[in-house]
């Protein structure tokens, strides 16, 4: 399959200048620590108590996707990528009432939240999508850390300097350090028996075959699953998002959707899980990612609801026209923004945000809760490919950045993967995820309970 080309990039409709910038990442800044004083940050020069150099301006006046490589500088004992950083002087600097930083982290901090890189860059996979190998997070191997985060650390440092106040952190209810949005896209309802019966086929164990075909007429699929894996989640404290794809047949490119139909009786099991508290959301179809009418479509079939969440299958996303969908439609949030091929922070940020509209110089109107691991990405044999006892080790460093930070892991696994007979990504491996995020207090939070808390400016 052909790797699909981007819609065409439509300039903005004026330069994205400092002003915007700052005021973009100032509006995150302050969502983060809500008592964070208007006016306090600045570029060089402003006579703001907080001044960052300003070495970026040629940069945003073009459309280059990526900027020269990153200075790395320690903070918080961590080495951290700097970009738009000459290297001039120390990083902070406090005086009495004042600080100064060296390196352009508000520019910085605004290239990697608002996507800019997959904005301007031409660079799709066979899925339409920005690809992890083109990201500035795969060239200089910070895939798995929340960069804009740090920035924001140097930047309250300096603001509690200035005003003499601590900044805190916003909170998740009491004593959660974090939050965790649990999810499950329901791709797959009937098709757990295809897998042993071609293979028994194949073998020439044709008794195997037959009683493979019998059970599937007979017997419930071992994926028509949903209640267990509300179950699994509920035993945490946790209530789940389920993401329901409202399409049967294939996409335009042969893509496959749903393996079921939302039929009378799934309706009634849905129903019954959001009445105990899980969450119901759409995942938006092959083809709804460029199409409006698509989407507005599904959206209303499957909720009939003016808010909703969503993900688009495939995390399918077209920097250029996606976002614009969303926000047309009114939904309250999507998450779909994760790299398919690795876990981590396709945006470096581990709090939800508001993604940038390049043509109108301000926020979308819809918030973005980024996905930051799939269990297919996790053991795919075009992905990590990880072993069972790898998987949790892999992911702990990424997820204790999270905590530092209290920001939110969101974390994807499909219904199909409940399934007893999946050793390798399977319900083991999610309950260790899991056991671990209760162990340190993750709050456990719907989609919607999630965008409650990051109202729009």
């Amino acid at each position: 399959m052909l790797a699909t080309p981007p819609a065409p990039a439509l300039p903005p409709e004026a330069p994205v200048t400092a002003a915007v910038r700052l005021a973009y990442v100032w509006t995150h800044f302050a969502r983060v620590y809500p008592g964070a004083p208007a006016g306090a940050l600045g570029h060089a020069g402003s006579g703001a108590a907080v001044e960052v150099a300003d070495l970026a301006s040629d940069f945003f006046s073009q459309t280059r996707p990526y900027p020269d490589q990153p200075n790395w500088r320690e903070w918080q004992g961590q080495s951290i990528p700097f970009f738009f950083d000459d290297g001039a002087g120390p990083l902070l600097t406090l005086r009495p009432g004042r600080a100064e930083i060296s390196a352009d982290i508000i520019s910085a901090a605004f290239y990697l939240l608002s996507g800019w890189q997959e904005y301007f860059s031409e660079a799709r996979d066979q899925h339409g999508r920005f690809p992890y190998a083109s990201s500035v997070q795969a060239r200089y191997g910070f895939v798995a850390l929340p960069v804009v985060n740090y920035y924001f650390d140097v930047l309250k440092t300096a603001v509690e300097h200035t005003t003499g106040r601590p900044l805190h952190p916003r909170t998740w209810g009491p004593g959660a350090p974090f939050a965790a949005f649990i999810s499950h896209d329901l791709d797959n309802l009937r098709s757990a028996w295809k897998a042993p019966a071609k293979a028994a086929l194949r073998t020439g164990r044709l008794v195997d075959f037959g009683r493979q075909l019998w059970q599937h007429w007979t017997h419930p699929d071992a994926w028509d699953n949903i209640e267990a894996v509300a179950a699994a989640t509920a035993q945490y404290g946790a209530r789940s998002t389920f993401f329901v794809l409202p399409a049967h047949r294939p996409g335009a490119d042969g893509t496959p959707n749903a393996d079921y139909q939302l039929t009378a009786r799934l309706w009634r099991q849905l129903a019954k899980l959001a009445k105990q508290g899980h969450e119901l959301a759409l995942h938006a179809s092959i083809g709804t990612a460029n199409n409006f009418t698509q989407f507005d479509a599904e959206r209303q079939r499957v909720l009939d609801a003016e808010w909703c969440g969503n993900r688009f299958h495939y995390l399918r996303w077209e920097p250029r026209l996606t976002p614009s969908i969303l926000n047309q439609a009114g939904d309250s949030y999507d998450s779909t923004l994760g790299f398919a091929e690795h876990f981590g922070f396709r945006n470096s940020y581990c709090h939800p945000f508001y993604p940038f509209d390049f043509q109108h110089n301000q926020p979308y109107s819809f918030l973005e809760i980024p996905l930051n691991v799939m269990d297919a990405t996790l053991h795919h044999p075009n992905y990590l490919q990880l072993g069972p006892d790898e998987i949790l080790p892999a992911l702990t460093p990424m997820l204790v950045e999270v905590e530092k930070f209290g920001g939110v892991v969101s974390v994807l696994w499909h219904n199909q993967n409940f399934d007893p007979v999946n050793t390798a990504n399977g319900p083991q491996q999610f309950h260790e995820i899991m056991s671990w995020l209760r162990g340190r207090g993750a709050a456990f939070l719907t989609g919607t309970e999630i965008w409650a808390q990051f109202p729009a400016a």
